[in-house]
């Protein structure tokens, strides 16, 4: 099950990320492109992907970041996309998994949702995010032993535990990324990997407006504020950036 964040109260502001090595999965936009841009800011070595070259040059210019092109939804992107990572930063700390395919467009009840709609959600939202995590395992487990902690981060969705009528390939590959999720927590803490799968909430994103075009932009959360409580829920897992944080606030 995915953990909500809309419970946070405390925003962060200038905190000092010197040092610590974040990959974000689908970087240019949304969500993603907020995290990868309050990261920065905050001056933590940043790695992003995405599968649009202009784009992920665009926003590496404007932030600073690595930009890596690749589609995580790819088997034969995974390896290159986890050697791009690891040679940019020298290490990684957190991997934040953000990429996300909505399946069918529109919207689709699952009778009418084609088998290979629903195979492209599975394909970027479970799978990707599985063997990018495999494939980065080993610089997390040395983030680990150095002391440093090493976190996982998976974007869940309310979808994943609530049955919404037309979100059925999304919310089936966000409910197995969550139980995963839950799995490979247990599993690799022997390793000194933390794995959380985190709901969001309803963000004013791209990926939301194709999937409601005709929602209320008012009601729905800016991604800088879930980027804010994503950032101040990875601090307050790791270990060693947790010190960072209380250091920031004393």
């Amino acid at each position: 099950m995915g953990v909500g964040i809309e419970g946070v109260s405390s925003m962060l502001t200038n905190i000092d990320l010197q040092g610590l090595h974040v990959a974000v999965t689908g970087g240019t936009s949304g969500l993603g492109l907020a995290l990868v841009r309050q990261l920065a800011r905050d001056g933590a070595s940043v790695a992003f992907v995405a599968r649009t070259a202009a784009n992920v040059e665009d926003i590496a210019d404007e932030t600073g970041a690595h930009g890596i092109v690749g589609d995580v939804g790819k088997k034969e992107d995974i390896h290159p996309i986890a050697l791009q990572v690891t040679a940019s930063l020298g290490g990684l700390d957190v991997l934040i998994n953000n990429a996300s395919s909505l399946g069918p467009v529109p919207l689709a009840l699952l009778a009418d949702t084609e088998c290979e709609e629903l195979e492209k959600a599975l394909a970027v939202n479970l799978v990707g995010a599985f063997r990018l995590t495999k494939a980065l395992f080993g610089a997390l487990a040395a983030s680990a032993r150095e002391g440093r902690g090493a976190l996982v981060i998976n974007i869940s969705s309310d979808a994943a535990v609530n049955a919404y009528p037309g979100w059925g390939a999304y919310g089936a590959s966000k409910a197995a990324l969550a139980h995963l999720t839950a799995i490979w927590d247990e599993e690799a803490k022997a390793d000194g990997i933390r794995l959380l799968a985190l709901d969001p909430g309803d963000m004013d994103t791209p990926l939301h407006a194709l999937a409601l075009p005709d929602a209320d932009r008012s009601t729905l959360k800016r991604p800088d504020l879930a980027a804010a409580e994503i950032i101040e829920k990875m601090l307050d897992t790791l270990p060693a950036a947790a010190t960072l944080l209380a250091e920031t606030r004393g």
